[in-house]
């Protein structure tokens, strides 16, 4: 009996390391496998939820909209109203809302990162709190996330993140625009505002939560990458990531940003390491392109436990934002 009992271990254990020794081979024969492990759109969490109805997640003052950055994409957009017009929005249709970001309220322009949708309950409370601030929340899911229609792809998101973005210059009038970008998000952000920026439109000011510097090095940082010590790692599973067309190059990016840049950055964050955030603040802070524009980075001590996605519960959020954007202006 003991006999039977350690060989089936061993088989057992043999089994696990060819499955463990294959799944190199495997990413490096089928990058896309690498690439859905980036974006985890085919998570949906929370399940079961309706995204046309944005009351159910306890946002009475949002509407749900429908985008077409392209042919055969379709984009799904929630629009919250800041606290004082939670009254006025009550029972409204898309036309009111569109018209109410027309109002003396600045707007921010959230891009949210991997898995999920934009009806995830952590950022669902950051709508909540950005809203008792005064401000305007647009969201949307990229095109593959969520009941957005399309195939994922890093020039497909910073396509849809443009689009969103002239949709509200278009209807905000003089009112300031933020982006603000989480996570994988924070480089779908850098990418849309040095578009910006190479067009001449920046936005009012950029707000990075959790950010890395690039992909590649968050991939390698990432502490749940069980392959990092593995040898070959870069070639098995980095490599696969630039094949697919998937830079998300925050650090190069912002060599050619021209807006006021916050950084935020919990120090217990066990998915983007501090420490690319600290870089990444590093690079922009010394980078010529910032010169005449304030560049901050705000730290969140580990005993606070806000770690990679809780940071809208900090007291002092409020605080930062009002002092941060209420300097965000280009000063000469």
């Amino acid at each position: 009996r003991r006999y039977g009992f350690w060989f089936r271990l061993r088989r057992l254990l043999i089994w696990l390391l060819g499955v463990y020794i294959a799944i190199p081979f495997l990413v490096k024969l089928c990058p896309a496998i690498q690439a859905k492990l980036v974006f985890l759109n085919f998570v949906r969490v929370p399940y079961f939820i309706d995204l046309k109805r944005p009351q159910d997640q306890g946002l009475n003052h949002t509407c749900n909209y429908y985008l077409q950055p392209e042919e055969d994409v379709t984009v799904g957009v929630w629009h919250t109203v800041p606290a004082a017009l939670w009254k006025n929005a009550h029972g409204k249709d898309q036309v009111w809302f569109e018209d109410a970001l027309g109002s003396s309220h600045p707007v921010v322009l959230y891009l949210h990162g991997n898995a999920g949708t934009r009806g995830g309950d952590h950022r669902v409370e950051l709508y909540k709190v950005l809203s008792s601030l005064g401000y305007h929340v647009v969201t949307f899911d990229y095109r593959g996330w969520g009941d957005s229609i399309g195939s994922p792809s890093e020039r497909g998101m910073t396509y849809d993140a443009l689009h969103v973005f002239d949709w509200i210059k278009a209807r905000s009038g003089d009112n300031p625009v933020y982006i603000w970008g989480h996570s994988l998000g924070t480089g779908v952000a850098t990418n849309l505002v040095r578009r910006l920026c190479e067009r001449e439109t920046p936005p009012d000011a950029l707000i990075l939560e959790s950010p890395f510097t690039n992909i590649r090095e968050e991939a390698r940082s990432h502490p749940f990458s069980i392959y990092r010590y593995f040898p070959g790692f870069d070639w098995f599973f980095l490599d696969p990531i630039t094949t697919s067309g998937i830079k998300f190059a925050n650090d190069e990016n912002v060599k050619y940003i021209s807006c006021s840049l916050l950084i935020l950055h919990a120090e217990d964050d066990p998915v983007v390491p501090f420490h690319l955030g600290k870089k990444l603040y590093n690079i922009a802070a010394t980078s010529r392109s910032f010169r005449d524009y304030k560049v901050q980075f705000v730290p969140f001590h580990t005993e606070l436990g806000y770690r990679h996605k809780y940071i809208y519960r900090s007291p002092e959020l409020p605080r930062i934002l009002r002092e941060f954007l209420g300097k965000s202006e280009h000063e000469h």
